[in-house]
């Protein structure tokens, strides 16, 4: 009797869990790379695990569908997460979703050894599900829970913003069935999450209708890795390429242990003999059709011109662009992407690729425009122009076409980041050399007027090729080895003029490198910063009520003005580099390169020349007239974080301008980690600028200064001021070493003994300096009005994300 009770109860348990998905009467099955069913009366999807696919490898991906529309936050339509090689492993009665640990590797035929590495290093189990029901061929799990949870980490980020503290409400979350479907290679999945919280931040009380209740689209993809077939390709750190790597314990001693590989996508031609020969499968990207005329057009224009290059090494029309079906669904990882996404404010465009963490195989770009950068360039042109709404409101062409030819080479560099490429911001040393370079516009005065018809670039440059040769070209057979052809790639480059400096090397807070800069021009930064200036003071001086159209406030003009005050920004970047800075490259032993080299004094006495200039009242002090034209905002034309920062409350403040853009210079300039460089370059060789001689310069440039109004004389003090508070942080600052703060402590005596000669309000900044002299240690920096928003100047850079 035992024996058959037993038997009914195992039986009985077979059959009721056999019996699982037959209970479920609304079922709707998708068939793809995973089958799965959908249970619209339940809110649940049941997800097929086939038995011979159990411990078999996928790429798991997540994403954003739909952002949360500020900048600030960093949580995009369309925005790229983490992505993972995981698979499912069987245990019991559950399914594991487990991820291998690949930044350990061993590549050998021994299985021991293999065994050995992955089980030294930590593995995740992402998820484990109960298997609701056996099939002949299949494991059944509900894949519900997992979908739910925050695998993009929008709490955290909304945390790490002092945005508030949110969490999931499942009560208000949900499958969400409108782009989760399957494919041959791919099975998609999404959910709504909403998130509920004390809204602490101004950003997202700005961007939510409830900013206590927070609801996005995050996306899953259950991705069939790529084919075999593709050949890794090594990464040099000259080639302009992202990259991969990975530890390999199996590597001989005598071998470096990391290996590193470029990111690209696969690009094989169909006849491999042929020297120009079409793709087996071309490189194609699909632009949003979401975007607007005319800047669809520009984007489609912009993102061909990769084709050139393509071209130039054998493939023909290997790289397309084309407009992206109306049945296809943008998340899909077979479509590499090129999104217009919209924001409260400007932000960053950036791109983003899926890879192939075992080899570096890019299988799917998606681009990132952020909608209101092109607004900026238009704004720009317009502040620019000499008097451009003078005969007729509706001249809006000119400043349009700039603007375009503006994010014609925007949507080339983003997509430059989605096939492989890093920025290169040596690039505009020679002309226009990438557009993988941030261009600063390249204007000329013309008479008294701006001429704008060179101001970008069209087509990709001679260093993007280099970069598509390295990355995509097809090794003869005549080669004596990949390697020696690849080198002989980089090698003609070089000899070439080609320069390559990438985002570390390239910033100017701390930066030191003097031919790669953001948002520059020219060889010289210096010479090209005194034509920047020249340019600006021309077009202040035509400056009119005419740089707004009939019928707008005049608050709309002084929000015109920000982009020219401060036009001189990013070339004073540039050029306060120059200062204590050096030559270098990303070397090899021997390639011929220089490898490391301190700028000659000549080169760093005229670009402090050229910086000290911006200090210069005449180039700070707003003249009267144009300050006339400024009165306090109209209502509804509220001041924003692109407008001018000032202490006089409603009228503008001419003063904080003055103080914002002087402390911008001698920010930069009185950095000490350049303040430490000089004293070390002194200390090498007395023959290069000293950090005593450049503290001379500008006290002499600061104190010496007069002006030819008594608005200019008052001026001056501002500078001061500005300069007194910077020396001060200077001398305090936990980053200087020793000899810095007392170089600088030095120039604060001297700066004491010229004050205790002169006005009272000499006497004032005088009384500042007995202040700091008897507790330094309370020092703190009393900072001017904030700068506006600069970068992107029409476009954190642009954001590069290669997960």
């Amino acid at each position: 009797m035992k024996k058959l009770l037993l038997f009914f109860f195992l039986f009985g348990n077979i059959l009721c869990h056999a019996q699982f998905l037959e209970t479920k009467k609304d079922l709707q099955r998708s068939e793809g790379f995973f089958n799965f069913y959908y249970s619209d009366t339940e809110g649940k999807l049941y997800l097929e695990v086939p038995k011979d696919r159990i411990d078999k490898e996928f790429l798991y991906v997540h994403s954003l569908r739909t952002g949360l529309g500020s900048n600030d936050i960093g949580l995009d339509r369309g925005q790229l997460g983490d992505q993972a090689v995981v698979k499912f492993t069987k245990s019991g009665n559950k399914l594991l979703l487990f991820q291998p640990n690949l930044q350990y590797r061993a590549i050998t035929n021994n299985a021991l050894e293999k065994k050995s590495i992955s089980e030294a290093f930590a593995t995740s189990v992402l998820y484990g599900f109960d298997i609701k029901e056996t099939q002949e061929a299949n494991y059944i799990i509900d894949v519900t829970p997992f979908l739910m949870v925050d695998a993009h980490k929008v709490a955290q980020r909304l945390k790490n913003n002092n945005q508030g503290a949110y969490k999931l409400d499942a009560s208000r979350s949900t499958l969400w069935m409108e782009r989760t479907k399957a494919f041959p290679k791919n099975t998609e999945f999404e959910a709504l999450l909403t998130f509920v919280g004390d809204a602490k931040g101004r950003n997202i009380r700005s961007v939510a209708p409830d900013p206590g209740s927070v609801s996005v689209v995050q996306h899953h993809s259950f991705v069939k890795l790529p084919d075999p077939g593709y050949t890794p390709r090594a990464f040099d750190p000259r080639s302009g390429s992202f990259s991969i790597s990975y530890l390999d314990y199996s590597t001989p001693i005598w071998e470096p242990i990391k290996k590193q590989f470029i990111t690209r996508h696969r690009l094989e031609k169909k006849n491999p003999l042929a020297a120009k020969s079409e793709a087996k499968e071309p490189i194609v990207y699909y632009l949003d059709p979401g975007t607007p005329e005319p800047v669809r057009s520009a984007l489609l224009e912009g993102a061909r011109w990769w084709n050139e290059a393509y071209e130039a090494i054998g493939y023909t029309n290997a790289f397309q662009v084309k407009m992206l079906p109306e049945d296809a669904d943008p998340m899909d990882v077979r479509y590499n992407v090129i999104q217009w996404v919209h924001r409260s404010t400007r932000g960053w465009s950036y791109g983003g690729s899926v890879i192939d963490p075992r080899t570096g195989e890019i299988i799917k770009g998606h681009v990132s425009l952020g909608s209101l950068r092109i607004r900026q360039d238009f704004l720009i042109a317009q502040a620019l122009m000499n008097k451009p709404f003078a005969q007729q409101d509706d001249n809006y062409q000119p400043m349009l076409e700039m603007a375009l030819a503006r994010i014609r080479q925007l949507s080339a560099h983003e997509v430059g980041h989605t096939i492989g490429f890093a920025h290169n911001f040596a690039a505009s040393s020679n002309g226009r050399a990438s557009v993988m370079d941030y261009p600063h516009p390249t204007l000329t005065l013309r008479g008294n007027n701006v001429d704008f018809s060179n101001a970008y670039a069209t087509g990709i440059g001679a260093w993007d090729k280099v970069t598509v040769a390295y990355s995509y070209s097809d090794v003869p057979n005549t080669a004596v080895s990949e390697k020696a052809y690849l080198d002989e790639i980089l090698k003609k480059a070089q000899d070439s003029g080609l320069r390559y400096i990438t985002d570390s090397d390239a910033r100017a807070k701390g930066g030191a490198h003097a031919k790669a800069h953001l948002w520059d021009n020219g060889k010289d930064a210096a010479e090209e910063l005194e034509d920047v200036l020249a340019l600006r003071k021309q077009a202040i001086a035509n400056f009119s009520a005419d740089n707004i159209k009939t019928g707008e406030p005049y608050s709309v003009l002084e929000d015109v003005f920000v982009p020219l005050y401060f036009y001189h920004r990013f070339q004073t970047e540039a050029a306060v580099k120059m200062i204590g800075g050096v030559d270098y490259n990303y070397a090899v032993k021997g390639d011929g390169q220089v490898i490391y080299k301190t700028l000659p004094k000549k080169e760093q006495e005229k670009a402090l020349q050229a910086v000290l200039t911006t200090l210069k009242v005449e180039h700070l002090a707003i003249p009267e007239d144009k300050l006339a034209l400024f009165p306090p905002r109209a209502y509804g034309y509220w001041r924003t974080r692109e407008s001018f920062k000032g202490n006089n409350g409603v009228t503008f403040d001419a003063f904080g301008a003055t103080a914002t853009a002087s402390d911008m210079t001698l920010g930069l300039l009185l950095h000490p980690q350049r303040a430490n460089r000089l004293v070390q370059q002194y200390a090498l060789d007395r023959g290069n600028l000293s950090l005593k001689q450049l503290l001379d310069e500008t006290t002499k440039q600061v104190f010496s200064a007069e002006g030819a109004s008594h608005y200019e004389y008052e001026m001056n003090y501002t500078i001061r001021y500005v300069y007194l508070q910077r020396l001060m942080d200077l001398a305090v600052n936990g980053q200087s070493v020793f000899q810095t703060k007392a170089y600088a402590n030095d120039q604060i005596d001297v700066i004491a003994k010229i004050l205790a000669e002169r006005s009272y309000i000499d006497k004032e900044l005088l009384n500042m300096i007995k202040r700091y002299k008897e507790k330094p240690e309370k020092f703190k920096i009393e900072s001017a009005p904030d700068i506006p928003d600069g970068s992107p100047i029409g476009s954190f850079q642009c954001g590069v994300t290669n997960n």
